[in-house]
């Protein structure tokens, strides 16, 4: 007897659901860089008005090129990510360096080994594959609890191998709640639309604009484009609640964030003077909220951002 083939997600599933409540402020072109063509036919629209953006917000998007601390993408954008110089430098998504990112899938294809986990994160925008090395027994507690077909978020860095793009995750923990996979995809495209739409948006309005329910039904009926709030709602790593410990060994990351290959646990301790289990404990709450990561080893830690 044949087997069945596999069904269709269901239109209920939680990805599903998250297509079609995110459209805002994007014409057809801005959505298939970040998502395939048939994931945005049934948006709707979830605006009433809009004011428009300062020049200030503008030419602060504008000359924001740098390298970026934790940025929520999709696997399409990932998988349209470019290095524009040698193997060794960054990739760049909406033409800014991007060194760690966030992302929010299903699990499959999970394989276990001595050293490592690896698996297929499903966004429905495409699959990457992702790995998780599990150098010590916190590691392996934390992929304990992933299998195939629950949703995760994952932060971590983009690299080549072997010939296309591998994810290497310092972080994988589940979603418990599905508001989280609509979250992030209204956060990933808030975030591409401010890196990429505002730069080229002209001329820029300085005043905030009032409108109707009316006029923003007419406006996007004719494709005019509205500016976004000021207001940067795009989600970095909080500091916010961080213990006095925690906050002396991100501050002392942060101050040493040129090195490279980061900085050995044991010459945290030794700079702040606080003993090593104590900096351990402070490493583990500092990389779960996507702070920092592990470099070389798993005794060597580098800052997500500068600051």
């Amino acid at each position: 007897m044949e087997e069945e083939e596999e069904e269709e997600p269901k239109q209920h599933s939680p990805m599903n659901q998250a297509r079609s409540l995110i459209w805002v402020c994007f014409d057809s072109q801005d959505a298939t860089m970040m998502f395939s063509s048939s994931q945005y036919e049934s948006a709707v629209l979830l605006t009433q008005s809009i004011p428009s953006a300062d020049s200030s917000s503008i030419s602060s998007a504008a000359k924001s090129r740098g390298n970026e601390g934790l940025v929520p993408v999709t696997v399409k954008q990932l998988s349209e990510a470019y290095q524009p110089g040698d193997e060794k430098s960054s990739f760049q998504i909406d033409g800014t360096d991007v060194t760690n990112v966030t992302l929010v899938g299903m699990v499959a294809q999970m394989v276990v080994r001595a050293t490592d986990v690896s698996f297929s994160l499903d966004d429905g925008t495409g699959r990457v594959v992702c790995k998780r090395w599990t150098n010590d027994s916190f590691d392996s507690m934390e992929m304990d609890a992933i299998q195939d077909g629950i949703y995760v978020r994952v932060i971590g860095h983009l690299r080549n191998s072997h010939g296309g793009k591998q994810l290497v995750a310092f972080a994988v923990r589940p979603v418990l709640n599905f508001n989280e996979i609509t979250f992030h995809s209204i956060d990933c495209i808030h975030h591409h639309f401010r890196k990429s739409r505002l730069k080229s948006e002209a001329p820029i309005q300085t005043k905030p604009v009032e409108l109707s329910a009316a006029s923003v039904s007419s406006q996007f009926t004719s494709n005019a484009h509205l500016t976004a709030p000021p207001n940067d709602f795009s989600v970095q790593p909080s500091t916010v609640g961080l213990k006095s410990c925690d906050q002396k060994v991100l501050e002392f990351l942060q101050r040493n964030f040129s090195i490279e290959k980061g900085v050995h646990r044991d010459e945290i301790s030794g700079q702040l003077k606080i003993p090593v289990d104590k900096i351990m404990e402070a490493i583990r709450a500092l990389e779960e909220e996507g702070l920092i990561y592990s470099t070389i080893d798993e005794y060597h830690y580098k800052s997500t951002s500068e600051s």
